[in-house]
């Protein structure tokens, strides 16, 4: 459990942001043997084939084929992204005459009070000129891997209400310190000097904030992990081993990682897009098959939405549901909404809870307060573009959306064990 752990920190750790991610995972799959596709050029697939492709630099599809003829598409999609700051164009602000603060958005729905008095950094990814005539850009990684920025709090002798509560403007409030006045004009020149490239030759960038805090294996015994990103790298993670651990004779298994879920899906490299349903098509096409047995294979296919859940939090018990509140460290948690938040009906349901007695994994149900509404995921975005039978899972964890996030630490074997056994099963649906 302890080297389950170790690796999924490690996968954290090493990914910053959604370009990072995928950036982790593409290593692997190429370290494995997978070939990559190109969505740019024309795609030749065999039999017993191991492959994947990636879209934006955030968002990547693998696949196994089986040697023979397949059934169906198994599937579990998890997402790359985290609430964060993204760094605006022309990012430097002058301050006091004193300071100069970073310009910087939301990026998706965060707890704002946790990014204070921590230690910040910046990565992401710039655009850079290509060489030649034609007009083109590259892409290059760039963490910046230090102790950066930071967002000192207003002491409590000018605000001798802050403890009372506190509205956030991100304008005023959550512009983090990048340096004194001497720093001016030089955040451009730390970035080009991290991604290794000439300054004078990036275009464009999207950069993000990130939490530099290390993640902790903490609690009596050592039963809790906290770490950034937790949601949704920790279902991402999770997924992915149980995935490069896994055979189907008879069905096409998919890991599928999309970016932007924090912000909506709807972009080309979101859950809305056509990503998963391009690639199935050109999976489909490759092997001959016409639209109607496509349409088949999708009658015959299951998809997996992973992203983590609440757990009942100890001191407000209140905010969780009367009799659905997911623990950490007691297994898988099935995700229902009455009006489709998640994907989950009793059919899908079902298939799930079999495939945890299956894996020999325990699991557990959530459900909002009916007075309360909540987050939406994934899975029903999914759907409309490729349109499966779903179930919405996640793991329990505190504290969503904050820059440091807390989990179960057994929850990540049970993951593994499930995704592992859904791959490898014969579902009838």
């Amino acid at each position: 459990m302890k080297k389950t752990v170790k690796g999924l920190t490690d996968f954290i750790k090493k990914s910053p942001t959604a370009f990072h991610a995928v950036a982790e995972l593409r290593e692997r799959l190429l370290a494995e043997g997978f070939d990559e596709l190109d969505e740019s050029e024309k795609w030749s697939l065999d039999k017993g084939g191991k492959y994947f492709v990636t879209r934006s630099g955030s968002s990547i599809i693998s696949f196994k084929i089986p040697a023979e003829d397949y059934k169906g598409f198994y599937m579990i999609a998890s997402h790359s992204d985290s609430p964060s700051f993204k760094i605006k164009e022309n990012p430097e602000i002058e301050a006091a005459s004193a300071y100069v603060t970073l310009n910087v958005e939301k990026y998706g729905g965060m707890l704002c009070a946790p990014w204070f008095d921590r230690p910040l950094s910046v990565a992401g990814r710039v655009m850079v000129k290509s060489s030649g005539d034609a007009i083109g850009v590259e892409s290059k990684l760039v963490d910046v891997g230090r102790d950066l920025v930071m967002l000192p709090s207003l002491a409590i002798h000018m605000d001798r209400e802050a403890n009372d509560g506190h509205k956030f403007n991100v304008q005023k409030d959550m512009l983090p310190i990048f340096g004194d006045a001497a720093s001016k004009d030089k955040f451009m020149t730390t970035i080009a000097e991290a991604a290794g490239v000439k300054e004078e030759d990036i275009v464009s960038h999207d950069l993000f904030l990130y939490n530099r805090v290390e993640p902790s294996v903490w609690g009596a015994n050592d039963e809790f992990v906290s770490s950034g990103r937790l949601d949704d790298l920790e279902c991402c993670y999770g997924s992915f081993e149980g995935f490069m651990n896994a055979e189907n004779d008879n069905n096409v298994i998919m890991h599928v990682v999309f970016d932007n879920e924090e912000v909506g899906s709807t972009t080309r490299q979101g859950a809305a897009s056509t990503f998963l349903k391009d690639t199935l098509v050109r999976v489909n096409d490759a092997f001959g098959k016409s639209k109607e047995v496509y349409l088949v294979s999708l009658a015959n296919s299951f998809m997996v939405s992973a992203d983590n859940a609440h757990a009942v939090h100890p001191n407000y018990i209140e905010k969780a549901d009367p009799v659905n509140r997911p623990q950490m460290n007691k297994g898988i948690v099935i995700k229902y909404n009455a009006n489709q938040k998640y994907t989950t009906d009793a059919a899908s349901g079902a298939i799930c809870k079999l495939i945890c007695e299956k894996a020999k994994v325990p699991y557990q149900t959530f459900t909002n307060r009916s007075d309360v509404a909540g987050g939406s995921t994934l899975g029903n975005i999914s759907g409309t573009q490729v349109a499966v039978r779903t179930v919405d899972i996640g793991m329990a964890q505190l504290a969503m959306h904050s820059p440091y996030e807390t989990a179960g630490v057994q929850d990540v074997e049970y993951l593994i064990d499930f995704s592992k056994t859904f791959f490898e099963s014969d579902i009838k649906a």
